[in-house]
Formats: structure tokens, C-alpha cells, sequence
């Protein structure tokens, strides 16, 4: 087994290195073939990606039946080095996954949530919190914890159970496809190819991994999920999908102001009324507070810049309190897919299945996806693990998972806000309202909003579009990028 600490190309070249050349059997399912025209291995199950939903997805198939083979594709040089996100975590599938990890008490989950807000920002020196926090957005139970560290915590859990785990290997966008056009593998990438398309003198060629199912858990804007999703037309019928893009800093503050425990959301300032987002402040031990923006890229104005959102977002004077005298000691970013139910793809196609943010799992009244992204792992794991019981082969489509998200939790979750992201395309106040309205009727509305164009098609040419005013960094709050256009810095 290859563990998550041994860091590797996975080329022909190491695949040699590490498994006897020939044909071996290795557990139930698993080959392992070499020549000199083509490497590969096989697999009962083949993951994509080793976050919340793929890892989900390997413990619950060896939970299922241990004699699986079982591996976990992760293109990160270890598990949780491409995760990134501010967390609230609501363990409801972990609960169901390992009943008894609280008893482990996991070094990630020391900060319970203790205090909840919801704050309205009219301008830069005013904020408004709101009297009421509606109990389908309260975090009582939820932990702040840093999402990667969970994950390391997880594939640990997985190797554990036999998972073999393969960080720093990414896959192509190109899946593997049978002469009746189904995917039954997906192909490492090759090493040693310069930017012209050549191969240079250390060309390897990527080896194929074979699954009698796939389950791909890449997370938003995957490159081989996006290509699997236009081959199997998975969307059509859908709305098209919404994304957001989440800008996140963290921050060493002074400890007079650290609040472990206390989370808190806002909107307004510094987006206008007309674009879709808002900010977050989650506060960690170690006097540490994780900060960010999520803007959503519906926005019409192309001056508008997501990074300098967060920027001008710290110059209120409630961040300017908090994070006076701190120091930024961590920053990423990364895509959200919002599209919630109306957007949902289908999940299962010939040869494999779309788990978590993949496909669009985020409950987004709660702002939470890795509780969904975990329990759709765990489906997609128990459907493949019945499909390839049941004598499966490679190309299969598993109606099993699709029956089993349509009967769950996850669906009746985003179906119960499937109004909530469309009410805010007239407007904050007007989602704001509809958000009111809802906690009458708490979904049950005989109406879903729907819409036609995608992001992209909202943005207007530049020159119809106003300059946005952002502050200069100030080398305190402003954290430079380190270049500038005629604009401005961007």
C-alpha cells in the first residue's frame, strides 16, 4: 500500500517500482498489469478525490465488505493540501459513518460552536444584529474546525480500514471509455510533457485505473467531472449550475478579542444591494479567526473583483476592531457550486457516480455542504458496493444511488431551500423578505424559481460598467497581491 506520507508520481516507471511486474491478484477485484505498451491497475472501486465526500465514500465500502479493493485518487501532494474552507461542520453524517468518533476526541474538533449571529452591514461603520437566528441556520452541536486537518484525520480512518490512498496524483480530464461508450477507467496524467505538447526526455506515460464503479468526488468545477457531465448530458432538463467564489484569510489576533466558538455571517457592506454574498467570522483557539467573502459570480458589474471584496470587506469597522494589531497567517480560495436543487445533475452515469460538491450538494440557507458531500459519498459507496455484489460490470449505471439520494435527507434538505438563492436575483432586501416568508412556510411552497442563463451571461461589457471603488493595501488590514493594473490593484 502506498500510504499517504509517500509521496510519488504514479507513472510506469513507480507503478513498477512498487508492485511486482506481471499479472497479481490483489484482493478481491484488484489487478495490477504491466508492459511495456500500457500500465494500469483494477479496482472494485475507483475514488477521485480525497475530500470529505470521496474518503466518506472508501471508509463506508469497507465498512460494506472489507474483501473490497478499494483506492482513493487525490491530486494533492497529501490529503487535505487542496482543501480549503472556513468550516462550520455539522456532524450529522459523521454520526452515521463512525458513531463513535466523539469518543476519540479528535485533535479538529476542539471548537464547539458556543454563539451565533447574523449581522447586516448598511455601511462601512454601522452593523445591525439580527434579534432572531431561525433554527435552520443555528450551529448549536456544529463544530469550527479546519477542514483539511478532518480529511488527514479521515484518510488515516481509511487506511486503517485497508483504503489504499494516492495523494499527488492527479487524473486527466479525459476519461476512459469502452467501444460502447462507457467509462471504465481514468487515466493519470502524463509526466514530462512541456507546454508546446512534446514529450521531454523524462516522459512517462500516466497509468490507467480501472473501477467496476467510479465515484467521482473532485468538488466544484472538477475537469474530469465537467467532461463526464457534457458526455452523459447529465444536466440537460436543469437549470445551469451557479458558483460562487469564497476568498478566505486567516488571521493571529490579539487575545483580548478571541471568541472560540463564536461564528458569525453577514451581508451588505461591501457588496451592493443587486449582487449575491456575503461574509464570514469563525473564531478558532489559539486566538486564530478565520475570515472571508463569498461572491457570487452572477455579478454584472466586470470591474467587480472577488478578492478585493474581501479586501474593502476588513475596513469596517467591526473587522477593523478585531483584527487590529493581528496578523494574516494563511489565505486561499476556492469555487462554490450554489446551484442547489433546481441545478442538481443526474448523479449516476455509465461507469460511475457524482458525489458532494461535484454535483452541487450545498445546502445554501445552512452555507454547509461537507455534512451533504459526506452522507452522498456514503450513498454512492453503499450503491456500489450492492451494484458490484449484485455482479455489476464495469459501465454499469447504478439506479440504486440515484433512488437512494432522492430518498434521503440531502434531497429533502435542498429541496426545502430551493427558493431561498433565486429570491436574491431582484435583490438583497427581496431575498431577505422571501427569507422571512420562508420561515413560514419552511419550504413547502407549491412553487420552485427557476432561471435560464448562467453566470456568465449576466456580466455586461466593461464598458458599461462603473469602476468599483477598493482601498489601496495598507500593508495592516490590505494584504497586497503584488501587481497592479491601470485600474488599480486587482
Amino acid at each position: 500500500m502506498i500510504r499517504s506520507s509517500a509521496l510519488r508520481t504514479l507513472s510506469s516507471t513507480a507503478i513498477r517500482a512498487c508492485r511486482a511486474p506481471a499479472l497479481t491478484q490483489l484482493g478481491r477485484g484488484m489487478r495490477f498489469f504491466t508492459s511495456e505498451a500500457d500500465d494500469s491497475l483494477e479496482y472494485d472501486l475507483v475514488v477521485v478525490g480525497g475530500g470529505p465526500a470521496g474518503l466518506s465514500a472508501a471508509i463506508r465500502a469497507k465498512q460494506l465488505d472489507s474483501n473490497l479493493s478499494v483506492c482513493v485518487l487525490e491530486k494533492g501532494s497529501e490529503i487535505g493540501a487542496h482543501i480549503l474552507s472556513g468550516n462550520v461542520f455539522q456532524p450529522t453524517a459523521l454520526d452515521e459513518l463512525m458513531p463513535d468518533w466523539r469518543q476519540e476526541n479528535p485533535a479538529w474538533a476542539q471548537t464547539p460552536v458556543t454563539h451565533d449571529d447574523f449581522v447586516y452591514f448598511p455601511t462601512a461603520k454601522y452593523a445591525i444584529k439580527s434579534p432572531f437566528l431561525p433554527s435552520a441556520m443555528s450551529n448549536h452541536g456544529n463544530f469550527i474546525i479546519s477542514l483539511g486537518d478532518m480529511c488527514r484525520w479521515l484518510s488515516e480512518k481509511a487506511e486503517d480500514t485497508g483504503v489504499e490512498i494516492y495523494p499527488g496524483f492527479a487524473v486527466s480530464e479525459d476519461p476512459v471509455i469502452d467501444d460502447k461508450g462507457r467509462m471504465v477507467a481514468v487515466k493519470i496524467r502524463d509526466q514530462g510533457v512541456a507546454k508546446d505538447g512534446h514529450h521531454k526526455s523524462n516522459y512517462e506515460p500516466g497509468v490507467k485505473i480501472y473501477g467496476r464503479q467510479i465515484i467521482l468526488a473532485e468538488g466544484a468545477r472538477g475537469s474530469l467531472s465537467l467532461e463526464v457531465a457534457n458526455r452523459y448530458n447529465l444536466s440537460a432538463g436543469r437549470c445551469p449550475p451557479k458558483f460562487s467564489l469564497g476568498v478566505k484569510e486567516v488571521w493571529k489576533v490579539d487575545p483580548e478579542v478571541s471568541r472560540p466558538g463564536h461564528v458569525t455571517h453577514t451581508v451588505g457592506f461591501p457588496m451592493d444591494y443587486m449582487t449575491y454574498g456575503g461574509g464570514f467570522i469563525y473564531h478558532m483557539k489559539d486566538n486564530l479567526v478565520h475570515l472571508g467573502f463569498v461572491t457570487g459570480l452572477g455579478y454584472t458589474n466586470t470591474n467587480r473583483s472577488p478578492y478585493m471584496e474581501l479586501q474593502k470587506y476588513k475596513t469596517h469597522e467591526m473587522l477593523r476592531g478585531l483584527l487590529d494589531g493581528g496578523k494574516c497567517v494563511g489565505y486561499g480560495a476556492r469555487v462554490i457550486n450554489c446551484g442547489g436543487y433546481q441545478a442538481l445533475p443526474s448523479v449516476a452515469f455509465p461507469g460511475g457516480m457524482l458525489v458532494g460538491d461535484a454535483a452541487g450538494f450545498l445546502n445554501v440557507l445552512k452555507i454547509k455542504g461537507t455534512h451533504t458531500a459526506m452522507k452522498t459519498g456514503m450513498l454512492a459507496a453503499e450503491a456500489a458496493v450492492a451494484d458490484i455484489n449484485d455482479g455489476a460490470q464495469p459501465g454499469h449505471v447504478s439506479s440504486k444511488y440515484e433512488h437512494a439520494v432522492k430518498d434521503s435527507w440531502v434531497h429533502k434538505e435542498l429541496y426545502g431551500v430551493r427558493n431561498i438563492h433565486p429570491a436574491f436575483k431582484t435583490g438583497l432586501f427581496s431575498g431577505l423578505g422571501y427569507g422571512a416568508f420562508w420561515l413560514l412556510s419552511k419550504g413547502r411552497e407549491p412553487w420552485t424559481f427557476k432561471w435560464s442563463k448562467d453566470d456568465a451571461a449576466r456580466t455586461r461589457k466593461q464598458a458599461k460598467c462603473k469602476e468599483v471603488a477598493y482601498p489601496k493595501p495598507d500593508g495592516s488590514l490590505g494584504v497586497c497581491r503584488g501587481y497592479y493594473h491601470g485600474r488599480g490593484e486587482y
